[in-house]
């Protein structure tokens, strides 16, 4: 199957510079893309004919169920921030590729990839026929900082009239 770009999505759940973690476990480098609806009507409609095609082909047309399938709706998602949208979930053993506009490499503390923000990325579906069942998944080979957007996560911290003032010395009770 051939390579999908998606352009001016928005990013999602990033673990792009260090794998992603799941009950202590490391697991793969991964993001999640917000295609809206509207303006990605038809690169989701080239996403889905590609699904079609690698199912009938790789798994011989057998039945994958909709959770089965890393394309989801959003509307159907419990994050109200994926309404009007469809979410795309891609992950690689492989560190993807992640560059900001002018095509420079991007590090972690460039702080330019964050929930919310956009990218454009490259991603390629594989179909998944094992014990754990049929899938379709994606491989995210690259990802590349767009612009900005408003951050998902509030990003607050907390302040100095959080705290209580105390002396040094002070016994407290647990």
């Amino acid at each position: 199957m051939a390579k999908i770009k998606l352009q001016n999505v928005r990013l999602s759940f990033p673990s792009l510079f260090r794998k992603a973690t799941f009950e202590g476990a490391e697991t793969k480098y991964e993001a999640t893309f917000m295609l809206d609806k509207e303006q990605h009507a038809d690169v989701i409609a080239e996403i889905k004919k590609q699904i079609a095609a690698g199912i009938k082909e790789n798994l011989k047309g057998a039945k994958v169920s909709s959770d089965k399938i890393a394309l989801k709706d959003g509307d159907e998602s419990v994050r109200d921030e994926y309404d009007g949208h469809f979410t795309l979930k891609a992950a690689n053993n492989k560190r993807p590729k992640v560059i900001d506009r002018d095509k420079s490499p991007l590090t972690e503390d460039d702080e330019r990839l964050y929930s919310g923000c956009y990218v454009n990325a490259v991603v390629d579906p594989w179909y998944q026929s094992n014990a754990y069942g049929k899938r379709v998944n994606f491989n995210l080979l690259g990802v590349q900082f767009f612009k900005d957007g408003e951050p998902f996560e509030s990003g607050s911290t907390a302040d100095e009239d959080d705290f209580d003032e105390f002396e040094v010395g002070d016994d407290f009770e647990i």
